[in-house]
């Protein structure tokens, strides 16, 4: 069984800061793939940050925080990663992009090598047929904040090999997460539930049903949930969501993940959420509502 000891992360965002974080807190070296010099400087900033948040919490030693730094490196050079025997690809949610970098990443490292992607949205199997050994490549789908999300989709292609899904699963539980076994379909598991539902509190919000704290308040202490669905989105990232149920909704024709127009318009006006100081609920106290 593949152990995975030496992991290449690809992107040093939000969710590629997080992964590389949780992977290396569970003692394995971690290079990360990024663009520039910059970006990783912003990236292991961003690291660093959220363990000294743990510290001052009480939930960290400063010991614990350098240990996890020291098991990160940050490369601009796809040469670095040979050697990895796990790949996660955690750049940005465009097909195209994607698929160029794992097909490079693929002819670096070692042909028993596994490749992964982080992707909400797009399709594991199409990403794999463009991959010299599409056997050795599915799903990882972890949420954030990846640090503190405890539930990771293992999400199995058509052409995965069943030992992939196996070894990675060992991988999640190995690194304190909680596996969940998924099959390719729009959204897999959790994201095929969460968007119907958010769609249905855009839609019935731009209609005027009750104001946005409203909205999340009768859900948060009807329901019991800790966030509030309006809050989520911001949390998320309105782009973010309209890119996957637009993805979800070519991919099925299912009207329940066609978007609502207003979240285009929210993206084009650039209220993006917490990202940009402006969505649903962020922002909106003092600039009253988002429309």
């Amino acid at each position: 069984m593949r152990t995975f000891q030496r992991v290449a992360v690809l992107g040093f965002g939000t969710m590629g800061g997080g992964i590389a974080q949780v992977v290396a807190a569970s003692g394995r070296d971690v290079v990360v793939l990024e663009t520039g010099q910059e970006r990783i400087d912003l990236g292991v900033a961003a690291v660093r940050d959220f363990l000294d948040g743990g510290i001052r919490r009480g939930k960290a030693t400063e010991a614990d925080r350098d240990a996890v730094l020291a098991r990160i490196t940050g490369t601009t050079d796809v040469a670095d990663l040979a050697g990895v025997d796990l790949v996660v690809e955690a750049v940005t949610e465009r097909r195209e992009v994607k698929a160029e970098l794992l097909g490079r990443v693929a002819t670096v490292v070692g042909e028993d090598a596994v490749l992964t992607t982080n992707t909400s949205a797009l399709s594991v199997t199409d990403l794999a047929a463009a991959l010299p050994r599409p056997e050795r490549m599915a799903g990882l789908h972890f949420f954030n904040p990846a640090p503190l999300m405890a539930v990771v989709e293992v999400v199995r292609a058509l052409q995965t090999d069943a030992d992939v899904i196996t070894d990675l699963v060992a991988f999640v539980e190995d690194i304190g997460k909680s596996p969940v076994e998924v099959k390719d379909r729009p959204g897999f598991l959790v994201n095929r539930l969460l968007m119907p539902y958010l769609n249905d509190v855009v839609q019935e919000y731009d209609d005027e049903l009750a104001s946005a704290e409203d909205i999340d308040v009768a859900i948060q202490l009807g329901l019991g949930y800790k966030l509030g669905p309006l809050a989520l989105l911001d949390l998320i990232g309105i782009d973010v969501h309209r890119h996957a149920t637009e993805s979800a909704y070519a991919a099925t024709l299912d009207p329940q993940f066609a978007p609502p127009p207003l979240l285009a318009q929210m993206v084009a006006a650039g209220y993006l959420g917490a990202k940009s100081g402006r969505g649903f609920r962020v922002g909106t106290e003092e600039q009253g509502e988002a429309r």
